[in-house]
């Protein structure tokens, strides 16, 4: 990856951690039952890469031996840290400043590896060499994600689309060149995986979780969009006045009243 690159896709999450933290779903059970499920095992060290906040480094506490975070961006890793220590710093969690492409372990030294809405950040091709130099025969690599917007209501979900459409053009206006990030197509993950040669079996698993969402909440999710955070931190402030408007339509829709939203996920997994 030009090193510019991974700047700029580092950079892009800086800036709004606790609004992604407040807001963002926490990966459900089934990550965990997937995975462990492909493991044959407990996993007893696992590296949870482009971990942001940490929402899918916590859901191990109980399941793994070692869990380790990995994160470049500063804002978003200080914030898993602050959780961390919400917590009473659990000793088999920890948070470490990292590249998925430079991880610094031991060969087959790791169980599972997982990147939860964060792979299409990375380089797929050195990215997925060093996942595999670092798991065991046998163990997993998982990377899944989110299809947005989450399910509620068609009307809303149609304006949630327009909304980031047009935060990714204003990006393109006021941006030069040099400052854009790039996200890798979700949809060829598998197929980087299978290509790869790394690894002996991989598919994809669709899965889904319904979760109780309300107004503030469900317009909070489209507002961290990375997307449509660079284009405001790139002084698109015409953005302001359409997400209020989002923000309004999104209140009358929700009646004051808390309702069931569902997140679709995505998981591409490959077997060592």
């Amino acid at each position: 990856m030009k090193e510019n690159i991974r700047l700029n896709n580092v950079d892009r999450f800086t800036g709004f951690a606790s609004l992604y933290d407040r807001n963002r779903p926490r990966p459900p059970l089934e990550v965990i039952k997937i995975i462990t499920k492909y493991l044959g095992d407990t996993p007893k060290k696992l590296i949870d890469v482009g971990c942001g906040t940490g929402l899918s480094s916590f859901i191990w506490m109980n399941e793994a031996a070692q869990i380790i975070g990995v994160e470049p961006n500063d804002d978003m890793r200080a914030a898993a840290v602050a959780n961390w220590e919400k917590i009473k710093k659990p000793s088999n969690l920890q948070f470490i400043k990292g590249f998925s492409n430079q991880l610094g372990y031991a060969s087959e030294s790791v169980d599972v590896v997982t990147c939860s809405q964060s792979f299409h950040w990375m380089e797929p091709e050195s990215t997925l060499k060093e996942f595999a130099r670092v798991l065991r025969p046998g163990g997993v690599f998982a990377a899944y994600d989110c299809d947005w917007p989450p399910a509620f209501d068609w009307t809303i979900e149609d304006q949630y689309k327009k909304l980031i459409s047009h935060a990714d053009k204003l990006i393109q206006q006021l941006a030069p060149m040099e400052e854009h990030s790039y996200k890798w197509d979700k949809n060829k993950h598998l197929q980087n995986i299978e290509e790869s040669g790394l690894f002996r079996f991989s598919r994809e698993i669709v899965f889904h979780h319904w979760e109780s969402c309300d107004a503030d909440r469900y317009t909070n999710i489209a507002l961290s969009q990375g997307g449509l955070q660079t284009a405001l931190k790139k002084g698109a402030d015409e953005l302001l006045t359409q997400a209020e408007i989002f923000r309004k339509n999104v209140t009358e829709a929700f009646a004051g009243t808390s309702q069931d939203i569902l997140f679709s996920y995505r998981m591409r997994l490959g077997v060592k």
